[in-house]
């Protein structure tokens, strides 16, 4: 499944790029980590395969947190906190249908400002580095997987309410592989819906 995912920026980069004629961003080298990094843009990938669903989230933290620093005052630690609480929750933010009976099997969240937070041990000193090396410009990766009892009633995913959620968040450059193959969308807060 993972290979799917891995596929998606570079199978779908010419639908992207003519969803938004504005949107001049080049995106050939940014699947590993976020590479490209846009205020106000995230990139979501996600595969349905027989019953397992996979998503990926990649976001500069200013849209999630409104700031992009070290957390260190109580509120900058709230706000982390905040957002930290809400991508656990990843069933309220992808719209997914309640018929498709999905459930969340891992959920998997990578951020220089999550270090020390009991999560993603094994990458905290990776990601202090990548802090140090990329200045203010830090990143959260988030990637979900879930097992789904009816996967045909899963007919796409609805992100209103990780635009609600993250005001930040202008556009989510969205592709998709699904059972009728594979398709990518620009999103917006009134346009957020895409489909497998």
């Amino acid at each position: 499944m993972r290979h799917l995912l891995l596929a998606l920026p570079f199978a779908l980069l010419p639908v992207i790029a003519h969803a938004d004629e504005h949107h001049h961003h080049d995106h050939h080298d940014e699947h590993a980590s976020l590479g490209s990094h846009e205020h106000g843009v995230a990139q979501l990938d996600a595969a349905l395969e027989g019953t397992v669903l996979e998503i990926e989230l990649r976001s500069p933290a200013i849209n999630l947190l409104g700031f992009e620093h070290a957390a260190n005052s109580a509120e900058d630690k709230r706000k982390v906190a905040d957002a930290r609480a809400q991508l656990e929750q990843p069933g309220r933010l992808f719209g997914l249908s309640a018929e498709a009976g999905c459930k969340l099997d891992e959920a998997r969240l990578e951020s220089p400002l999550f270090a020390g937070k009991g999560h993603e041990h094994e990458h905290e000193h990776e990601h202090e580095h990548e802090q140090h090396d990329a200045g203010t410009h830090s990143d959260v990766h988030a990637h979900y997987r879930y097992d789904c009892s009816t996967p045909d009633a899963l007919t796409g995913l609805d992100l209103r309410a990780l635009f609600e959620a993250f005001p930040g968040t202008e556009k989510i450059q969205a592709q998709v592989i699904g059972p009728n193959g594979q398709q990518g969308k620009l999103l917006r807060a009134k346009q957020a819906q895409i489909t497998f």
